[in-house]
């Protein structure tokens, strides 16, 4: 068994370097294509990085009015916390609003003049609340809108915020789809580009596949050398793609963080290593067998 898989290897690796021409184109599309569904996982990755980033900045507030307790705020607070979509509750009291308001604009001299003429604390007590998703946070506001808290709470701000939280969120999710769409119309090109390389190869070995006919050889012995082909372009595609994605994450890994510190790309890269390579040789070895396979039924008449 092991010496005709060796064999049978022999002759797939000797038809794959005899038609090299056809094979670099072969392994040109499926580079393009393992690159592409690396590409994918990696920005998948990254996006993730930066959504829990964004959600951790992202809350939405609800403002009470200026003459509720803070015991009523507090019990609020301990039901809001209950809620399973919420993930934390900070109480902002009328005095720490200030403090920050101040804080954040002293170098304002207008805006300084003008808390000054007002004479009193004009910010309210407040939650900030942060929830799990940013899904979530419609149910939240939906919740602290209702009709027992409609007496004290003057305002919940998710609906100023909802435009820039779902924008944010669309776009991610319209990049994945894209570069789904694209990553399915290169497969199907890879697919199209394996299958007639071995078709070519099918009709110039001939005469060789009817010799092995005459002298008894096994249909796997026949077919094998053709699924090999599609194997080694697979890996081929593999190794390429992964020398190139380790001088990508490597060269941009500065330029990267200059824009989003918190994401490394060289730490992504070695961190998903093994998870990597074995997307990339599920796409090449794939897409290479099953070219090969189809090719190999249609054309292959044994």
């Amino acid at each position: 068994m092991f010496t005709s898989f060796k064999r049978i290897f022999r002759i797939g690796y000797r038809s794959f370097f005899r038609n090299i021409g056809l094979s670099i184109a072969t392994i040109f599309v499926m580079v393009i294509v393992v690159f592409l569904a690396t590409m994918l996982f990696l920005f998948n990755s990254a996006s993730q990085i930066l959504i829990a980033d964004v959600q951790e900045k992202v809350d939405i507030s609800v403002y009470f009015n200026e003459d509720t307790l803070t015991e009523e705020i507090m019990e609020i607070k301990s039901n809001i916390t209950n809620i399973s979509e919420v993930k934390d509750v900070q109480y902002v009291s009328r005095e720490q609003a200030l403090e920050k308001f101040i804080e954040r604009h002293r170098d304002d001299p207008i805006l300084m003049e003008s808390l000054t003429e007002v004479g009193r604390n004009p910010f309210l007590a407040s939650l900030s609340i942060k929830a799990h998703q940013a899904s979530q946070y419609e149910q939240v506001a939906k919740f602290l809108e209702g009709d027992s808290f409609s007496n004290i709470v003057k305002e919940v701000d998710y609906y100023q915020r909802k435009p820039v939280i779902e924008r944010l969120f669309s776009i991610t999710a319209g990049i994945n789809r894209t570069g789904i769409t694209i990553a399915i119309v290169l497969g199907l090109i890879a697919i199209l580009v394996v299958f007639n390389t071995i078709r070519v190869t099918i009709y110039s070995t001939n005469e060789e596949i009817s010799v092995m006919k005459l002298v008894g050889a096994s249909n796997w012995f026949i077919r094998g050398p053709f699924l090999i082909q599609g194997v080694i372009a697979g890996i081929l595609a593999t190794l390429i793609v992964l020398l190139i994605t380790f001088g990508i994450s490597y060269s941009f890994d500065s330029k990267i963080k200059l824009i989003a510190p918190q994401i490394s790309t060289f730490n992504l890269f070695i961190s998903s290593f093994w998870t990597l390579l074995l997307i990339q040789l599920l796409t090449g070895i794939g897409l290479g067998l099953i070219s090969s396979m189809i090719a190999v039924r249609k054309y292959l008449k044994i």
